[in-house]
């Protein structure tokens, strides 16, 4: 006999932090609940190092891979695998629901939710939507977006703007005492330079320039370089030379600390990047990803440089000047920080997953859940 699926719920959410870390955010307070989570999540490394943070929920690895020029066969391979694997996890476990954050990853779970009973939703947490996304929107019960500009971009009777689910942990704190926690100077500022779980070459070595140009003007500020692991021991190297008030990292899965002890960031436009320095109201410098698909990147960022929440500059542009002029407006003006602060608290929704679960959920499982319980981190391969 099938267990009971009146307090499961599966959330697919793997291929990028992007997608992993606004699903773990809804699994939180699906938690709290009194619910039994499941994460979907890709074999890829980042899935892995990531999910680690998931106390609580278990986690299932699928061998999807994204559709590209010349892969169809193998992604349709991979999807195939991927839906068997679900096929028989929902048999044995039928979900209340299956939530997709989106990506390579959410279209296997959606389609044998549904072959389950299964309520299913997804949410979109770009300003321009994923193909997958708009793919799968017309199957699901409900959408979610993250930004308005999306929401008559998915083809659904129920379309509903909530902002991206940001994790518990990202709130503003104390930055003494989180950069005492990452080794560094409690009172002198912080430059927090990101280029998403990859690292960005281009970001690296505008960056590097710049440095020496950022000194000159103030010379106490430090660096957190999160470098990614192909370039790490070359970046590293390269700060010795240049400063000795600099930290670089190939990953760091405590992002809560880095930004909490930034004054300023230099980062990619990833949706959950920017709800994450909304939610903890830490000024940046976007330089989108050019190679994003639909250039969402791109127009993420614009839609929040236009009222000031954040700058904007475009890597084809990019030059060490500029970029260094950039991050000492930032740095050496506190009235221009306000300002940024107070028009990126706009933009955090910390009821995003609330609103989500509430939606899937149906009628009677909102008016009588279960318990909280503790969970345990469980892994499974498919």
């Amino acid at each position: 006999m099938p267990e009971s699926k009146d307090n499961f719920i599966a959330i697919a959410c793997g291929g990028t932090g992007g997608h992993l870390f606004p699903g773990m955010a809804v699994g939180e307070k699906l938690l709290e609940r009194g619910y039994e989570v499941l994460l979907l999540v890709s074999e890829k490394e980042v899935d892995q190092i990531s999910s680690r943070g998931a106390t609580g929920m278990e986690i299932l690895r699928l061998p999807a891979v994204p559709l590209l020029k010349g892969n169809f066969p193998t992604f349709l391979g991979t999807f195939w695998k991927s839906f068997r694997i679900m096929r028989r996890y929902f048999k044995k476990r039928p979900p209340v629901a299956v939530l997709a954050m989106g990506g390579f990853t959410s279209a296997a779970p959606i389609l044998a939710g549904k072959l389950a009973g299964a309520r299913t939703a997804l949410h979109e947490a770009n300003s321009i939507a994923g193909r997958a996304n708009r793919l799968l929107s017309g199957w699901v019960n409900h959408v979610f977006v993250g930004f308005s500009s999306a929401v008559n971009q998915l083809r659904n009777r129920s379309v509903k703007f909530t902002g991206t689910p940001v994790r518990s942990q990202f709130q503003p704190a104390d930055s003494a005492a989180a950069r005492m926690a990452l080794g560094l100077e409690p009172e002198a500022p912080v430059v927090l330079i990101m280029g998403g779980s990859q690292g960005a070459s281009a970001i690296n070595k505008a960056i590097l320039q710049a440095i020496p140009l950022i000194l000159e003007k103030e010379p106490t500020t430090q660096f957190l370089h999160l470098t990614g692991t192909a370039t790490f021991e070359a970046i590293a190297t390269s700060y010795k030379s240049l400063t000795p008030r600099a930290k670089a990292l190939p990953f760091l899965t405590e992002m809560d600390l880095a930004l909490s002890a930034a004054t300023v960031a230099v980062s990619r436009a990833g949706a959950s990047s920017l709800a994450e320095m909304a939610a903890m109201e830490l000024p940046a410098i976007l330089i989108p990803y050019p190679a994003a698909a639909d250039d969402h990147q791109y127009h993420n960022a614009r839609t929040l440089a236009q009222p000031g929440a954040s700058r904007m500059l475009v890597q084809s542009q990019l030059k060490p000047e500029l970029l260094a002029s950039a991050i000492l407006e930032i740095l050496s003006d506190p009235l221009t920080r306000d300002r940024m602060k107070t028009e990126l608290r706009k933009w955090h929704y910390p009821n995003a997953a609330d609103e989500i679960i509430d939606a899937i959920l149906p009628p009677a499982a909102r008016e009588q859940q279960p318990e909280p319980k503790p969970g345990i981190l469980k892994f499974r391969t498919g």
